[in-house]
């Protein structure tokens, strides 16, 4: 370790210091003001997007509630494109989604639930997935859904595991595959709770009038 002996002798060695480091300790204290101001720029961004999207939201339950498709429509579609990936602009997809599906645009909302689909998280994706076999299935992609539902339902929570139960047997019965569907449909029961139409489905399957598929 290096000894000063006199009050000049430590100055001039700091002079000597601050020569060689002082830019680097500059750019240093500049980089890390940088920083803490990016980080609490990006912080007050990031809540003035929440507020927004919140508000917006808002607005599009209002003209969900009060039935205006075209009013639905316009806020969903500025709520995704301005709170990029979101809850929010995936929640307005769907509505956006379903808007579509009253208009009978059929492939622009299996578009939209294809997109929900490929980049929400959990829950969502599964609600968008859930949503576009039920598509598939007005539109006769009975061999698509189920080849979805095979991709799906391994990612999926047991609060999604009956939907895609019964969705299975939807399918299978579409395709006179009785015997596979009354199975998919007996584990729907077992996996949630039996809905009066699922037990009707189930019960229909069973008619004696009903001659079964099975595989």
């Amino acid at each position: 370790m290096e000894i000063y002996n006199t009050e000049e002798e430590q100055v001039e060695a700091l002079k000597r210091w601050w020569k060689a480091n002082g830019t680097s300790v500059i750019s240093g204290i500049v980089l890390g003001l940088a920083i803490i101001g990016g980080w609490s720029y990006w912080q007050s961004h990031q809540e003035q997007k929440a507020n927004q999207g919140s508000a917006m939201y808002q607005q599009l339950m209002t003209a969900v509630e009060e039935k205006k498709p075209d009013v639905i429509e316009k806020i969903s579609e500025q709520l995704s494109e301005k709170s990029g990936s979101t809850t929010y602009s995936y929640l307005a997809l769907l509505f956006q989604a379903k808007t579509k599906v009253q208009k009978n645009d059929l492939a622009g909302a299996k578009d939209i639930l294809n997109n929900v689909r490929n980049s929400a998280e959990s829950e969502l994706k599964h609600l968008a997935t859930i949503r576009l076999i039920r598509l598939m299935l007005a539109t006769g992609e009975y061999e698509q859904g189920l080849q979805i539902i095979s991709e799906m339902e391994t990612q999926a929570s047991e609060s999604f595991t009956a939907s895609y139960e019964e969705l299975k047997g939807d399918l299978y019965v579409a395709l006179n595959r009785l015997g596979v569907a009354k199975t998919a449909y007996q584990n729907a029961v077992r996996s949630g709770h039996p809905s009066p139409l699922l037990q009707t489905k189930l019960d229909d399957i069973a008619s004696p009038e009903i001659t079964e598929n099975v595989e």
